[in-house]
């Protein structure tokens, strides 16, 4: 077997020197205009000098572009995948079939991930898409162990599964947020997700707080928990998913850091020392998470054991 890819979302270009340290393997950056809620903002100048200092560590970068594409932005998308090509990430994900036939036309070598968010969601849709060039699928979140397992097992292409962070509930195109403001004669200015991180839907009934931003692409709800599955990792282990993802969005520089360490070291315990050895500290480094988890956060294991969770 072989260690699964450990994948963060860092926040800025001295946030990624931090992950490298903290043992990240690969980065997910991007902007909002080709991609879909990032932990970080990265434009193409920086996502070029990203690339060259996480290269330079022997590390892997991947760009996000899988935002869903009206026509009047596919021209920009055709010159951002050829700057892309020039500056050589690892890979491009994207969910929009736009993305292949750009990559086609143009002749762009770059390798493909498919994420398509919450629809990535049987073996059939990897192999499908693996054939069309997609050497990696990132799977749904709101699928369970049983069927996350039985996908790897019958997939003929690498598999991603989110371990730990937020999920999205809910995207919608239009600008809820935006719309509502000026229903009340105000007027809101929408501004990065940096601004509006503190906006929250509330759930009296269930005494739940939803986090929601708006940007460009839309509106954006994230259900009220955070998945943590690092004290429940041999299956995934024993069954070779290819990469764990650390989606860091909302979150603080210094949570991912620390979160970062903490899976670096459940990996390398099962995979250097054995399953012994991961046994023994997974309990104490889910507890070090707890304690560094914001209070209106809780931890829970998403849909792996449950069929939902909001």
């Amino acid at each position: 077997m072989k260690k699964p890819e450990l994948l963060v979302t860092p926040k800025s270009l001295s946030h990624i020197k931090d992950l490298i340290e903290a043992g990240a393997d690969a980065f997910l950056i991007g902007e909002q205009r080709f991609g879909l809620r990032l932990a970080g903002e990265f434009d193409i100048d920086q996502v070029k000098e990203a690339t060259e200092m996480i290269h330079k560590a022997g590390k892997k970068v991947y760009v996000s572009c899988n935002a869903l594409f009206h026509n009047d932005r596919l021209e920009e998308l055709d010159e951002y995948l050829k700057k892309l090509q020039k500056i050589g990430p690892d890979a491009i994900l994207f969910g929009d079939p736009a993305v292949v036939v750009s990559v086609r036309e143009f002749g762009i070598t770059i390798p493909l991930h498919w994420n398509p968010e919450t629809t990535a969601t049987n073996w059939f849709q990897v192999n499908y898409w693996g054939e069309r060039g997609a050497k990696r699928t990132v799977l749904a979140r709101e699928l369970s162990l049983d069927e996350i397992l039985e996908i790897k097992e019958n997939s003929k292409y690498e598999i991603e599964v989110q371990v730990h962070g937020m999920t999205c509930i809910f995207q919608s195109k239009r600008k809820l947020l935006g719309n509502y403001f000026l229903y009340r004669g105000q007027v809101m200015e929408v501004e990065n997700r940096k601004e509006n991180k503190n906006m929250f839907l509330h759930d009296k009934e269930r005494n739940n707080r939803y986090p929601i931003y708006e940007d460009m692409n839309g509106t954006h709800i994230f259900s009220p928990n955070d998945i943590c599955l690092i004290d429940e990792l041999t299956e995934f282990f024993e069954a070779g998913i290819d990469a764990f993802k650390i989606d860091g969005i909302l979150k603080s520089e210094e949570y991912i850091t620390t979160v970062t360490k903490l899976y670096r070291q459940a990996i390398d315990a099962y995979f250097d020392l054995g399953e012994e050895a991961y046994d023994e500290i997974k309990d104490d480094l889910y507890e070090q998470i707890a304690a560094i988890q914001p209070p209106l956060r809780p931890l829970d294991t998403g849909f792996i054991y449950k069929e939902t969770v909001y």
